[in-house]
């Protein structure tokens, strides 16, 4: 009500104005008062038409702002859509980056392929000199050069060039093991003292028997490979936190080691196919090992030719994509592999990252750069005792750091040091006073199958409940029970 009033409060006061004023001079002078409200009424007609004008002119001063407006806003709405229409520079340098990276595969895959066949040419050389390795008995050097005077002293004269009839090849001479200096052709000469031979050298060791090789081929075509597992134990207290996956060859009823059968394999190009289902029972056992509750690890060696196939790589990061439980596994690499990595090789690698582990093992040297080893996501290094006790002696195989100082290095990184292959009871008290964390080896457990029907298990089984753990009760208690 107070907002009405104070909008129409001056027409109000006017009109009370009026009635009090007009209303007595109606009655009393109704000809002046008649001409008074003409007059009025003429004023604020006036007052309405120039009030109205003056809103017109408003309103038209409104409606040309709002076409405008109107005409900006739509070639707004024209530039957006026209910028829409038109490729994003974020979205071109992503496709850029898809194109230059699946490039960078490629030439990934090329360059393996460049040296795998680099690798079957310089087998095949080698297989060739082994054939031709042939023990030869050295000639007798002066009976080899008085033939060759006689030769020279009874041979005709030769023929000029320009003649039509063809000469006459020359027969080839024997092959001679030692060298020995030019002679002149002149029948009086100084006799030669005798040369001295070079040493015989040392026949390569002969290949494999393809009977062998054909049985080691069949062996693991067949049914004849097995992962073995080897724990890894903590030092003192030797708690087994890991395991390691062994890849082992029943050939002819007798497990073999790697060191029997993968030359073969390699030579016949199918290390590729045993880390696939290497990992594929890897991947089974680590399943298994998290349907049990354990947190246990478990790590296995790829082969470095394994790089050199993207289909194996992609294969895993499939499967560690698609299944958490595989964040238990660890794959190891040489520590040449690591450091000759190009950047076809880090993209594959990239999508494991994270979602498996990588380890370093089979090292060449100490020489470890424990900020380089975390930027490439190794959280495991695994070296032999035998580096760490009795390291070598060659200048381009010591350490900048010593070598009581490499395990905390490694640890300050988040890395993990891990001594393999201990077969002494004797070294273990060595490793310890080198701070070593964990340790492998055959003086606390070696290397044992894994359960048939723990490969027989499917991969999809729901997991079990975990365990209930045991009650503790004090000792008191049970006195108490056995009352």
């Amino acid at each position: 009500m107070v907002p009405v009033l104070g909008r129409y409060a001056g027409l109000l006061t006017v009109g009370l104005l009026g009635l009090v004023v007009f209303g007595p001079l109606a009655v009393f002078l109704p000809l002046w008062s008649a001409l008074t409200l003409g007059v009025l009424a003429a004023g604020v007609a006036g007052l309405a038409l120039t009030r109205i004008a003056v809103l017109k002119a408003r309103c038209e001063k409104l409606s040309g702002e709002v076409d405008l407006l109107s005409r900006r806003l739509l070639k707004v709405e024209t530039g957006a859509a026209t910028a829409a229409a038109q490729p994003q520079p974020e979205a071109a340098e992503a496709a850029l980056r898809a194109q230059i990276e699946e490039l960078t595969v490629e030439f990934g895959l090329l360059s393996g392929i460049v040296r795998d066949l680099t690798g079957v040419v310089t087998a095949q050389d080698a297989e060739i000199a082994r054939l031709n390795a042939r023990p030869v008995a050295a000639p007798d050097l002066r009976s080899e050069i008085r033939a060759e005077i006689r030769a020279e002293l009874a041979a005709p004269a030769p023929e000029p060039i320009l003649s039509s009839r063809p000469q006459a090849a020359a027969p080839e001479a024997p092959p001679v093991v030692a060298t020995r200096p030019v002679l002149p052709a002149s029948p009086t000469m100084r006799p030669i003292p005798p040369l001295p031979l070079p040493p015989r050298p040392i026949p390569p060791r002969p290949a494999r028997e393809p009977e062998e090789e054909a049985e080691i081929i069949r062996a693991f075509e067949g049914e004849g490979l097995e992962i073995h597992l080897q724990p890894v134990v903590t030092l003192p207290q030797r708690k087994v936190v890991a395991y390691e996956a062994l890849a082992r060859l029943r050939v002819g009823g007798v497990s073999t080691e790697p060191e029997t059968f993968l030359p073969v394999l390699e030579r016949h190009g199918r290390t590729t196919e045993l880390d696939r289902r290497m990992l594929q029972r890897a991947a089974i056992v680590t399943r298994h090992l998290a349907r049990r509750g354990s947190e246990t690890m478990l790590t296995y060696g790829l082969s470095p030719l394994s790089l050199f196939e993207p289909g194996l790589m992609r294969e895993l990061a499939r499967m560690a994509a698609d299944d958490p439980a595989l964040a238990g596994l660890v794959i190891g690499l040489p520590q040449a592999s690591w450091r000759g990595l190009d950047a076809g090789q880090r993209s594959l690698l990239a999508p494991l990252r994270g979602r498996i582990g990588f380890s370093l093992d089979r090292p060449d040297d100490l020489r470890f750069d424990a900020a380089e080893l975390a930027a490439l996501g190794i959280g495991q290094v695994k070296v032999p005792a035998e580096m760490l006790l009795r390291p070598a002696s060659e200048r381009d195989r010591l350490a900048d750091i010593a070598v009581e100082d490499t395990a905390p290095a490694l640890a300050r990184a988040g890395i993990r040091l891990v001594a393999t292959e201990i077969g002494d009871e004797a070294d273990v008290p060595d490793l310890i006073d080198l701070d070593v964390p964990f340790a492998q080896g055959s003086a606390f457990a070696t290397p044992r199958p894994v359960r048939a029907e723990v490969l027989a298990t499917p991969s999809d089984a729901p997991v079990p409940p975990p365990e209930p753990e045991p009650e503790r009760r004090s000792f008191r208690s049970v006195l108490r029970r056995a009352v």
